[in-house]
């Protein structure tokens, strides 16, 4: 049975890294963020019905991965991640991803703390805002009564932390 762990949390917080890294750790795969990619490559402003596709196209690289992984599948970011950046920049969400969230098939969200430095990039849209975006993730994940541990720490700290809590999830079920 394969454990399928969600990184989620707002912009800068590292969840491409540690995604990657707790993957190589547990010798498995993981699936990158669709967005990255997907933005990079589009010749115009993105639009709401673009972050449909881009949630939709992330659940088939997550199923499609699903079929290769070893006991882990790390997702970087999930469609809790859509359904925030949909309702915050446009004040509703795609039908789609809330009827998508419903059927949670993650067995371990790992919500990464805002406690490291703002790094800017192209696709990042909200330096000033991360407290409140966090807190929208850290309500969302309670709200829905999902698993899930906040990530702290900077560099191989925050890794290392984040290694342990898969740890001691997870042995407690095997």
């Amino acid at each position: 049975m394969i454990r399928k762990i969600a990184i989620t949390g707002p912009e800068s917080t590292g969840k491409s890294y540690i995604t990657e890294e707790l993957a190589h750790h547990f010798h498995t795969l993981y699936v990158p963020e669709f967005a990255r990619v997907y933005l990079d490559h589009l010749d115009r402003e993105y639009t709401y019905e673009d972050i449909l596709f881009i949630a939709k196209s992330q659940m088939e690289s997550e199923a499609v991965a699903n079929e290769r992984a070893k006991e882990f599948l790390f997702c970087d970011t999930d469609l809790i991640v859509t359904k925030i950046w949909c309702e915050y920049k446009y004040g509703k969400c795609h039908e789609w991803i809330l009827k998508s969230l419903e059927k949670n098939n993650y067995d371990l969200y790992l919500l990464l703390n805002i406690d490291l430095p703002w790094q800017p990039d192209t696709q990042r849209e909200h330096p000033d805002n991360r407290k409140e975006l966090f807190e929208l993730y850290l309500e969302e994940l309670k709200s829905r009564r999902l698993p899930f541990e906040v990530i702290q720490g900077v560099g191989e700290e925050r890794l290392q932390n984040a290694i342990k809590l898969v740890n001691q999830r997870f042995n407690k079920l095997m």
